[in-house]
């Protein structure tokens, strides 16, 4: 009895604990649910209002995009200027309402609404965060936006400079342009610290160094009220993160030779391009027509884009590294290499140049109709018979050898500088043409491919690379713009771009000696003798003309480098010049070359150097003023 009595007491101990137990639990469960509910339901708009009233916002800082100078370093280039960018943060915009201050800020900003409704991504009607709706925002407008700032809820603005490109000219294909990332763009980079509001290079070196150019954004932490104005009563730190400015960059461009270089081209769709071949540094890029980069900087660019688009000169369109042409008869400067390279042909030994050969059937006429007569190598460079290089081409080297050397200067295949949409140009081959037109190579592609005709097509660039391996007997430096980057605090250099090998031919010097001198020809006694008139330097060159669809339709190449037998290579230039066949034929591309050669080594500008000229057959009154623009 006394152990059953004693199992009863401690089981009635055990319930009374557990009912004790539940009851502090319910009470505790009871008045979490009570606080919750005053929390969620009667105090909620207290909250809401605090919430409002009182929060800390995060601005982006943009950093000042990093100036650019051409290779004397003495005058910007590219520069900024100061502007504004205006924002809204969709969840302050109060009793009016995202819609009703949308409507409001497009009177004053001269946009439509659906232009600032497509700025705030779809779902942020309630959020907390400013969004940019309208960058390139003069200081006037933003003074009259700080005065009425109450009728303009949830709208703030920001210091967002823009670029200032200070030479309307040529230079804006080097250069290129910035403007606002689209969201495809963003989906891109995002992941690199690019925002929505971010500006960034859509060409030229300002997209090619991007990276470099836009430095790192800052970040400041504000506690403000619905208004967007500072709190200060509360007990909240406010601090900066500053922004880190993009760096400075010094190209190789130079701004005297570019300017004369435009000059000298003129107002003719074409291009030129001056190289440095013993380092690959360009000193000169010109494509015509341009366009003026400060025109995107305006509220109105996507108008200004859609017209330069519709241009039918295509001014986009960087010609130098972005146009392939038929290089003509400069082809014949890699045909000479390889001949002297295999001597499939003895340089020494003549062809009787009578104007015309039959080969497959058919008769192909060279371009002076009744020959040269007798012909040994270099006459025939010099004078540029077709009939020679037919003969060599398709009855000594071949097609393949033909590709191979092509090859070997760099035809089919980019040149890699650093400036973006470069294309590569076409190096046809037997395969190539099975492939792509389901036909066979015939004799008579090879003949056209031997004269620089047919499906071969290059790029001024290319050409600029096939003097230069000429002048460095055997080597080609991968062409390059960009010269320093600077520190834009203390200007220190940061990093230097050196000579970087793009081409060994493993030619022999020797050879490359002899088609120099072969080249020089061409000035002396060849088809370039008589428009070749500075006394300034020495020019070693090969002219090239291609007819283009209807008759009277021909471009104008000339692909040259100087001083000819230089005893310092850092002396010698290379200077490449195209004139499309869109022009009237005035065979402009020699004659634009005697120009930009006798102002560089004669230190004249372009004026002076015409003027050194005269008088000059081909310079007469009508042709000089059309360079004065």
């Amino acid at each position: 009895m006394l152990y059953s009595s004693t199992r009863q007491d401690g089981g009635s101990d055990t319930k009374g604990r557990v009912r004790i137990l539940g009851f502090i639990i319910s009470a505790v469960i009871g008045f979490y649910l009570i606080y919750l509910f005053s929390m969620q339901v009667v105090h909620n708009v207290v909250y809401e209002q605090r919430a409002t009233a009182i929060a800390q916002r995060v601005v982006d800082l943009p950093p000042q995009r990093g100036e650019i100078f051409d290779r004397n370093h003495d005058v910007p280039l590219v520069t900024n200027k100061p502007s504004f960018a205006v924002d809204i943060i969709p969840a302050d915009t109060g009793k009016l309402g995202l819609n009703g201050v949308i409507d409001r800020l497009a009177k004053v900003l001269g946009v439509t609404p659906q232009n600032l409704r497509s700025h705030i991504p779809i779902g942020w009607d309630n959020i907390y965060r400013a969004v940019e709706v309208q960058s390139r925002v003069a200081f006037s407008t933003i003074s009259y936006l700080a005065e009425h700032i109450d009728s303009y809820p949830g709208v703030t603005w920001h210091s967002k400079p823009i670029r200032d490109y200070r030479f309307d000219s040529s230079l804006s294909h080097v250069i290129g342009y910035v403007g606002d990332i689209t969201p495809q763009e963003l989906q891109v980079l995002y992941n690199q610290g690019y925002q929505p509001n971010s500006t960034i290079g859509k060409s030229g070196i300002e997209k090619e160094y991007d990276s470099i150019l836009r430095g790192k954004s800052g970040r400041e932490f504000r506690v403000v009220d619905a208004h967007g104005r500072l709190v200060t009563d509360v007990d909240h730190v406010v601090h900066n993160i500053p922004p880190v400015n993009g760096d400075n960059l010094v190209l190789t461009i130079d701004r005297h030779m570019q300017t004369l270089a435009e000059k000298a081209l003129g107002p003719r769709m074409g291009s030129v391009v001056i190289l440095k071949p013993s380092t690959g540094a360009v000193l000169a890029l010109v494509s015509y027509p341009w366009y003026d980069a400060n025109l995107f900087q305006k509220k109105d660019a996507s108008v200004v884009t859609r017209q330069l688009f519709l241009d039918t000169r295509y001014p986009f369109l960087d010609r130098p590294i972005q146009s392939a042409y038929a290089p003509a008869s400069t082809f014949k400067i890699i045909m000479t290499t390889a001949d002297l390279a295999t001597n499939a042909f003895p340089p020494d030994k003549t062809i009787d140049t009578v104007g015309s050969m039959i080969y497959g059937g058919r008769i192909w006429h060279d371009w002076k109709h009744d020959g040269f007569g007798p012909l040994d190598l270099a006459g025939a460079l010099a004078e540029s018979s077709d009939q020679y290089f037919w003969t060599i081409g398709a009855q000594y080297l071949g097609i393949d050898r033909i590709d191979e050397y092509a090859r070997i200067f760099g035809l089919g295949q980019k040149t890699g500088i650093d400036l973006p949409g470069e294309t590569e140009g076409l190096l046809p081959t037997p395969d190539w043409k099975q492939q792509t037109m389901g036909q066979p190579w015939v004799g008579g592609d090879t003949m056209n491919m031997s004269i620089g005709q047919g499906y071969l097509r290059v790029t001024p660039i290319q050409m600029a690379d096939v003097a230069a391996m000429v002048v460095n007997k055997g080597i080609v430096y991968r062409p390059h713009i960009l010269k320093e980057v600077l520190n834009p605090i203390n200007g220190k250099v940061i990093r230097t771009v050196k000579p970087e090998v793009l081409l060994d031919s493993g030619i022999s010097k020797e050879i490359f000696t002899k088609v120099q001198a072969d080249m020089r020809g061409v000035i002396t006694h060849g088809t370039a003798n008589v428009v070749i008139t500075t006394r300034a330097v020495e020019i070693a060159a090969k002219t090239g003309t291609g007819q283009v669809g209807s008759k009277d339709h021909f471009t104008s190449w000339f692909v040259s480098f100087g001083p000819y037998n230089a005893t310092d290579p850092s002396s010698q230039i290379v200077v490449v010049i195209m004139v499309e066949a869109t022009n009237p034929w005035t065979w402009w591309a020699p004659k634009a070359a005697s120009i930009i050669y006798q102002g560089i080594f004669a230190h004249e500008d372009f004026t002076q150097a015409v003027k050194s000229l005269e008088p000059v057959w081909y310079l007469d009154s009508s042709v000089v003023g059309n360079f004065d623009h």
